[in-house]
């Protein structure tokens, strides 16, 4: 049975990725930020006892600002496989928390780098490497495009790639970068521009909001599906030796055109209650993020198989879900006829529902 370990476990990625991994008999280990308040809202239907027999997902308290901690996790658990998505991950906060961004998002990942030099496990390490790292380039964006970064988050996703490449040829670790091209799903946090519109317009039907406040439509960005990536996240790690890859659909709409699909997919007419607010805008905008995915489709023969309008559909119906609605329902039917079952709706939106309700189903 392989073992691997998956720092932002509680995240959207890091959620679907322990699924597919323990759909693949895997030993799931996550670290988790030790809180006073529960923060496992995402992974709370696969949650599993550790003190019961067959256990196959653990959780360690822990902190990616701690270089000792993180070595003696590494030694202790000797993964064969590390996924490394944690990071303060929101661009815009990033601007306001610039020290925080730079010290968890850039340098955890020399720590864990170091981490694995130091212990001489045979560990591979996939980095979470972001779009963002390319700013102002022109798209569509490859493995060969020069970042251009607009962003402190931006700056510390390029910091951390350059640091897998530099132990990678320097140390022969394997060491892979995935530079994924924004991914959404229902679980996305909700101050995330795809999420806020989806939960806004799920409100706006249930009555419970009249008004949705957002900064720049003009951005473009190239949209998959989350569940989608976490896929090829494991295709990296599964390759002879470590790599660069650059993952998205190849296809551009801007914020604008998600808000448009998003509201007439629910039957209303955005121009009544979407209002634009400065404090969403950030001082430096990236203007289109368009993946070129031709060595990801050679190399890895991945495929996205959600298109645009599947994608807001399946985030609109989960929040409509949630919120007491009937969903429309074209959603849901993609889930069941695109993708394999632990991602079909009962298991990734449904259950997870009745888990943040304290309520989850067994089946």
């Amino acid at each position: 049975m392989k073992r691997a370990l998956i720092t932002g476990i509680t995240g959207q990625d890091g959620s679907y990725l322990a699924e597919l991994l323990l759909s693949k008999d895997y030993e799931v280990h996550g670290i988790i930020r030790r809180a006073s308040t529960f923060n496992t809202s995402r992974i709370d239907h696969i949650y599993q006892d550790p003190n019961q027999a067959n256990t196959k997902l653990f959780l360690h308290h822990g902190d990616l600002s701690s270089s000792d901690w993180i070595l003696n996790l590494i030694y202790s658990l000797a993964p064969e496989e590390i996924y490394h998505l944690g990071a303060q991950s929101h661009v815009r906060v990033s601007f306001d928390i610039p020290e925080y961004t730079g010290d968890i998002t850039g340098l955890g990942t020399m720590r864990l780098l170091e981490a694995i030099r130091r212990s001489g496990a045979k560990t591979k390490f996939y980095q979470a490497s972001s779009s963002e790292m390319f700013g102002a380039a022109p798209p569509p964006q490859s493995e060969e495009t020069i970042f251009e970064p607009r962003s402190p988050y931006a700056a510390a996703k390029v910091y951390a790639y350059w640091l897998t490449r530099i132990y990678r040829e320097g140390y022969s670790l394997f060491a892979s970068n995935g530079i994924l091209f924004n991914h959404e799903s229902p679980r996305r946090g909700e101050t995330f521009v795809t999420r806020k519109i989806t939960r806004g317009v799920a409100a706006i039907l249930a009555g419970k909001q009249k008004e949705l406040f957002l900064g720049n439509l003009d951005a473009r960005r190239d949209w998959g599906y989350a569940p989608e990536y976490v896929e090829v996240m494991w295709k990296i790690l599964q390759q002879e030796a470590g790599d660069d890859f650059v993952i998205g659909t190849g296809e551009g709409h801007s914020v604008r055109e998600f808000m448009e699909e998003a509201f007439a997919y629910a039957g209303l007419d955005w121009k009544q209650y979407v209002k634009i607010s400065d404090r969403y805008k950030r001082p430096l905008e990236v203007d289109s993020l368009i993946a070129d995915t031709q060595k990801a489709r050679t190399r890895l023969g991945w495929e996205p198989k959600v298109g645009f309008r599947d994608l807001v559909a399946i985030m609109v119906d989960a929040d409509m879900e949630a919120a007491n609605l009937k969903p429309n329902g074209r959603g849901k039917a993609v889930l069941e006829e695109k993708l394999g079952y632990w991602n079909r709706w009962q298991n990734s939106v449904t259950r997870v529902r009745e888990a943040i309700e304290g309520q989850a189903s067994q089946h």
